[in-house]
């Protein structure tokens, strides 16, 4: 697989060769997705929950007479089929959600994201990007000579305070160090757009 390799003026300069251990020639949908699900999931924020009956105010006395109403015997007010009681098997705010996955499944997940987007032209690389501070028009003036950049994921080695400054102010471009690359945020982007160290990076924490 190929990729094309851009100069920060947004001039094609070459054909790169991408690295066979980080993008396969046979990507497994099925991994893709329970990578998705399972980041889904541990990032998912645990806040609902409600009342049992041990939490609703009152009740303290019996509602009404056991016998002689006509009505259903009923000891308080808080128990369940009672209007204002408490919830029956609601959340209780202590649910586990997270998922397990091993991490040869987890990195074949990200391989096969990778090989789709290589497949469909959506990835390429940038030589350089340096600045002496921060110009977020250098970087838009970049997105708008190439193609597929409505929602960027830019791959860097280490964290670069210009380029972060750069690129934090235009939606739809987000910035991750090669070794918080994610499923997700691939198949969520239209270009996956790799610093050639950031992919030399990603190779070196990565590859198998």
């Amino acid at each position: 697989m190929k990729a094309v390799c851009y100069t920060q003026s947004g001039e094609k300069k070459t054909e790169v060769e991408l690295p066979v251990s980080l993008f396969i020639e046979e990507p497994n949908i099925e991994l893709i997705h329970l990578a998705v699900v399972r980041q889904h999931a541990n990032g998912r924020s645990n806040i609902a929950k409600v009342k049992t009956r041990a939490m609703v105010r009152g009740g303290g006395r019996k509602p009404f007479n056991q016998k002689g109403t006509g009505r259903a015997r009923q000891g308080t007010i808080r128990a369940p089929q009672m209007r204002g009681g408490g919830v029956v098997f609601g959340p209780t705010g202590r649910e586990n959600y997270s998922k397990d996955m091993p991490k040869k499944m987890r990195r074949k997940a990200l391989f096969s994201a990778l090989s789709i987007k290589a497949s469909e032209n959506k990835v390429a690389l940038l030589d350089s990007f340096s600045l002496e501070k921060p110009s977020t028009k250098a970087f838009v003036s970049f997105l708008s000579k190439i193609e597929n950049n409505r929602k960027v994921l830019v791959v860097s080695s280490d964290k670069d305070f210009v380029l972060e400054k750069s690129i934090s102010n235009i939606p739809g471009v987000r910035l991750v160090t090669a070794n918080y690359l994610n499923t997700v945020d691939i198949m969520q982007s239209t270009l996956v757009l790799f610093l050639e160290d950031g992919l030399k990076k990603a190779e070196e924490v990565f590859a198998l």
